[in-house]
């Protein structure tokens, strides 16, 4: 690490955040910011990719083990650098300042506001199968080749954006004891829905529609890591504990334990899920559908009945946009702390101790996103741009071992997460090269951002040392 650099290993822990998770808050984080709206929705899509109900499965199961491996990784070093901002940290001790940056970069600006715009735009679909006119189209008009259709969807998803900021705004810890509450209800949700689908769902074999590929081919290999694509997006948040490392009781143990209970709690609810979808609905049917599960109570609880558990979804929405808010304006915030991001993101309220000025700029940005309401192209962009890094985080590990907690199964469960993070993304940008593009774009502008932070720190230090 260079001279002029932020050195992070030479600051002392400061008392500027108010240590106020315990275990069971930051498993309610965990489990809260995973559960959203993808495991309500996204099955559609990728019976769509595939073609099959037992490849959609193998998807749902090769995701879980990845992040599963993720978790592993990514509790070592939150275990080992328990700071606001995870990976911002870990990538700049392990890789260097730039590579830091570049992550609270693409957070900040394209990472967290876009997670928090789809998923506003998710639970106005949800409320879209309960009021229709949310969905009605206010106006179109066309920007080249594209359609672009505004609702009533849009500005309420930005409302709800807001609402959520503001909560977040007031106090961390009524914020960890409001996580526990949607994350109950949220489980209490999915839970429902399996029961009431094993015991009164009308049974369907498990169809499959013809894949234009050979069992074993290139394609379907193709097809799977197209599948897992919206897969990842219904299990991201398995990473975004330790951005509140300075925030959470006892971090060098709670952390780890919490990422793995809530991921494995969150993959087991998922798996059970898909059973009762995939026996209760045709296969061509669910495929088409764009209200999965809420089609799926609707068939054996009637339209009140469908009507209580999308609510219940849209809890399951909001709880996940709250988590991402609270997790996510750390990352600006601890960078404009190591003086490489606008200074306004550093500013903590005097009162509530929370980070007041980024939590206003992401929320701002999530708003203007939220107006355009594409659930299904966000995603695709959030999974491309999240996973390089997830990527570079797994190389980190390998950098940096000092921590009281061990990943299990280093060196090869970090192996195989690195090797699926690079072909999870080399095919997303095969795929979907346009939206891939942009992100890339979005990273790598963030460059000259950098140097020009780190000449002004570099100015400053030099003024401050000679006026002494």
């Amino acid at each position: 690490m260079s001279a002029s650099s932020p050195n992070l290993t030479a600051q002392p822990e400061r008392a500027d955040l108010v240590r106020g998770l315990g275990l069971w808050s930051a498993t309610a984080i965990v489990i809260g910011d995973t559960i959203g709206s993808g495991i309500f929705l996204v099955s559609s899509d990728m019976a769509r990719s595939v073609g099959s109900a037992r490849l959609v499965f193998t998807a749902w199961i090769m995701g879980g083990l990845i992040v599963l491996f993720g978790a592993f990784c990514y509790a070592e070093l939150g275990a080992a650098f328990p700071k606001a901002g995870g990976p911002y940290v870990y990538l700049n001790r392990g890789l260097g300042p730039l590579w830091g940056f570049l992550f609270g970069w693409m957070s900040s600006f394209l990472d967290r506001p876009v997670a928090m715009a789809t998923l506003a735009a998710g639970l106005l679909r949800f409320l879209g199968f309960v009021f229709p006119v949310v969905a009605a189209p206010l106006f179109t008009y066309h920007i080249g080749g594209y359609q672009f259709i505004f609702t009533a969807a849009q500005p309420l998803a930005a409302l709800v954006v807001v609402a959520v900021t503001v909560i977040n705004y007031l106090n961390v810890r009524t914020g960890g004891a409001i996580q526990v509450l949607l994350t109950s209800l949220k489980i209490g949700t999915i839970a429902v829905i399996v029961v009431a689908g094993v015991l009164f769902g009308k049974h369907n074999a498990m169809e499959t529609a013809p894949l234009a590929t050979t069992p074993l081919g290139l394609g379907t290999i193709g097809a799977l890591l197209t599948a897992l694509v919206p897969a990842m997006w219904a299990y991201n948040g398995f990473n975004d504990l330790g951005d509140l490392g300075e925030e959470i009781l006892r971090p060098e143990k709670n952390i780890p334990r919490a990422i793995i209970l809530g991921l494995i709690t969150v993959g087991g609810l998922y798996l059970l899920a898909n059973v009762v979808y995939f026996r209760t609905l045709p296969f061509a049917a669910l495929a088409q559908s764009q209200h999965v599960a809420s089609e799926v109570v609707q068939s054996f609880a009637g339209s009140r009945g469908a009507v209580w558990l999308t609510i219940g979804m849209a809890i399951s929405a909001l709880g996940a946009l709250h988590v991402t808010v609270l997790t996510g304006a750390r990352i600006p915030f601890a960078m404009a702390r190591d003086g490489v991001f606008f200074r306004f993101a550093k500013r903590i309220h005097p009162s509530f101790r929370t980070p007041s000025g980024a939590l206003i700029f992401l929320g701002s940005v999530a708003a203007l996103l939220a107006l355009s309401g594409t659930y299904e192209e966000l995603y695709s962009l959030f999974v491309f741009a999240g996973w390089i890094f997830f990527a570079l985080t797994a190389i980190t590990l390998f950098r940096l071992r000092r921590s009281p907690y061990r990943a299990w199964g280093h060196p090869w469960t970090t192996l195989v997460f690195l090797a699926a993070a690079v072909a999870l993304t080399v095919n997303l940008w095969m795929v979907r090269p346009v939206r891939s593009s942009l992100g890339l774009a979005v990273i790598l502008g963030g460059i000259p951002f950098f140097y020009y932070w780190r000449k002004q720190a570099r100015t400053s230090t030099e003024a401050s040392e000679q006026s002494h």
